[in-house]
């Protein structure tokens, strides 16, 4: 089996710092997808503070480790009281970006998606709500591909039917034919009790060698320390197996290039990225 693409296999650079000092100041949340010319763009989340303001950026890579911004979309875009983790999609009509925003005043999440001839045109187009979630379940992180059999996406779901235990995490299975209308196929990923990843776990990419990778915690005070697992797909599900393999969130995988989120000592969190034996 092939080496596992993970943080601390190559040299970190950072690749968006951390936008302030402290908790909730937060670089990261990363979606990669290479565009036709060959170029990387970079979709990723940035928090101002727990109660500061979130947005959503899609940047261009350089090979110098350089990002230029292309579009940024704030929470009240959305008026949503935050925003999370995007996904980048490439489609004949041009892009769609996947957006999940929470909702004021709850602990509700939904995903929105916007769709453009091109990047900096997203700025402008219209959003319409593809995950909606309700009142037992808030939805958020999307994963989402366009293939040859249509539309996939992997979604993070937070269970609402207890107060105050909302940061419990699972990811579902979802199809769509045109990927606006969704079919939602239920939890293909959960944590195991009395394990690393008991409070939940989020899956964040796919990699090279047919494994996902997750986000898992055991606990409702790790929220926000979540920690990186390797799951494998078993008789209609994944799989996680053993401990933790990085002390990160959202690791995503694009080729030989990684990017994640990386906590700092004082808590706030940089978007790093490595070249995995490139």
């Amino acid at each position: 089996m092939s080496a596992l693409p993970v943080p601390g296999r190559g040299d970190p650079v950072v690749a968006v710092p951390a936008p302030g000092e402290g908790p909730g100041f937060w670089a990261g949340a990363p979606c990669a997808v290479q565009d036709d010319d060959g170029s990387l763009l970079l979709g990723y989340r940035v928090r101002h503070g727990h109660d500061g303001r979130d947005e959503v950026v899609v940047a261009r890579f350089g090979e110098d480790g350089r990002m230029e911004p292309l579009v940024t979309l704030g929470e009240t875009r959305f008026a949503a009281m935050g925003v999370e983790r995007p996904a980048l999609v490439r489609t004949a009509a041009g892009w769609r970006l996947f957006v999940c925003a929470a909702t004021p005043g709850s602990a509700h999440w939904w995903i929105g998606a916007l769709e453009a001839p091109t990047i900096e045109a997203l700025a402008d187009a219209e959003h319409r709500v593809v995950f909606a979630g309700d009142d037992a379940v808030g939805v958020k992180d999307p994963i989402v591909r366009l293939g040859p059999g249509g539309w996939e996406a992997w979604i993070c779901c937070h269970p609402l039917d207890v107060p105050g235990e909302e940061d419990r995490m699972l990811s579902a299975y979802a199809t769509s034919e045109d990927g606006w209308d969704w079919d939602l196929h239920g939890t293909v990923l959960r944590g195991r009790p009395g394990e690393w990843d008991a409070r939940g776990a989020r899956l964040t990419t796919f990699l090279p060698d047919g494994r996902a990778a997750y986000d898992g915690r055991a606990t409702a005070e790790e929220n926000w320390f979540e920690r990186t697992g390797i799951a494998r797909w078993s008789d209609g599900a994944w799989v996680p197996e053993g401990e933790p393999v990085a002390d990160v969130r959202y690791l995503e995988v694009l080729g030989s290039r990684i990017f994640y989120e990386a906590r700092l000592p004082d808590e706030s969190h940089e978007l790093r990225t490595e070249l995995i034996g490139g």
